[in-house]
Formats: C-alpha cells, structure tokens, sequence
C-alpha cells in the first residue's frame, strides 16, 4: 500500500535531480566558458544526472531537507588566468541557475496555464509538483549562498570582500564545515534558526514578485 505522502516524495526526487542537475552543469559550463576544461575532461559537461548526484547526498536532501551533489573540479588557476572574477562567476552559475529554475515553475503557475490531467492517487498533481519544484530550488539557491565553506558564498564572499577582511575570514574557512552544520543541525534545536528567518523573507519575496501573492 502506497503512503500518503509519496506523491511529495515523488515530487521531491523529480525537482532534485532536475535542480541539483543543472546546478552542476551550470557551474561546470561557466567554468568552460572561461578557459577552464576540467569539468569537460571530467565529464561534468552534461546534464545527464548520472554525473553529478551524490546517493548519499540526495538521500538526505529529500530525508533531512539537507544534503549534496558532486561538486565540479576546476582549477582555479586556469580560471585566474582568463579573469579575476572567473571563480565568483562559476560559483554563481549554480544558485543562479536554481533562481532560474524558479522563475520558470513560477511561469505557468502566475498565469494559470497549467493544463487539465485526471488526477492518479499516487502521482502529485501538475500544480503541486510545480509548488515543490519553485520552492525546492529557492531553498537551494539560498542555502548555497550562505557564505560558509564549503558552499558556493563562501567563494563569492572572498572575491568581494576587501584584503584585509579577506585575510581575516580566512582564518574562519577551516572551520566552515563545522560551523555549517551548527546552524542547520544544532542551532535549531536551541531555537536559533539563522537559515529559517533568512528563507522566510525570500520565500515571501519571490511569491509576491513571481506568483503574485
């Protein structure tokens, strides 16, 4: 007997692999863009999810709400060679593609042009899926923009910031690991929590401006 809350499952496993996939690919195409072909020679150039989902890490998001993909080789020299700011714009790539993502679930959602299929008990529905996938990668683009290692902010922080603070927050990124799973795991128990209060705000945001409300 089927549970009630495959169609979410299904629902979470469908956005994941389509949302994680192309948050590779993103990065590893920026990457190439810029002189940088580790990601092609390493196969990364694709959006065949095979490439880039993590088992154990794609078991925790649709679990714990928590998890990851293979992060993309570069070689941050061959990047620095082309630009300065080739780094921040490759680890832009991956949230900004998950932005983008958003923006096209939020499409036939504003307009109501979602078509009309008889409903299956254990299938979500086209409305539901397209929730899911709109609020999936909005938690994704916020979460890797949170400037701890071993996330994407952290890489566009340290381009920003100026020397002398640089030098500073750097002496911080070996424990970034740590203090990452502080904030997701420990401090919500103690009723901190930082990445709750920053996600709420953007949820309501791009509802208003994306869905209307």
């Amino acid at each position: 007997m089927l549970s009630l809350s495959t169609p979410l499952i299904i629902s979470r496993v469908l956005t994941l692999i389509i949302a994680l996939t192309v948050h590779e690919f993103a990065h590893a195409f920026v990457a190439d863009r810029f002189g940088d072909d580790t990601p092609r020679k390493m196969g990364r150039l694709t959006l065949n999810p095979l490439k880039h989902l993590d088992v154990m890490g794609s078991l925790l998001l649709i679990i714990a709400g928590f998890g990851w993909a293979k992060p993309v080789p570069v070689n941050p020299v061959k990047l620095s060679e082309h630009s300065k700011s080739a780094f921040m714009w490759v680890s832009i790539a991956g949230p900004a593609s998950n932005l983008l993502l958003a923006c096209l679930a939020a499409i036939p959602i504003r307009f109501n042009l979602i078509p009309a299929f008889p409903t299956v008990s254990f299938l979500p529905s086209i409305m539901d899926f397209l929730i899911t996938f709109f609020v999936i990668n909005l938690l994704l683009m916020v979460f890797n923009l949170m400037p701890l290692p071993p996330l994407d902010g952290e890489k566009i922080l340290e381009f920003l910031l100026p020397e002398n603070w640089a030098s500073q927050y750097a002496k911080i990124k070996p424990f970034g690991p740590i203090l990452l799973l502080a904030v997701v795991f420990v401090l919500p128990r103690f009723g901190i929590d930082i990445f709750g209060s920053i996600m709420t705000p953007v949820l309501r945001f791009f509802q208003i401006v994306l869905l209307g409300g």
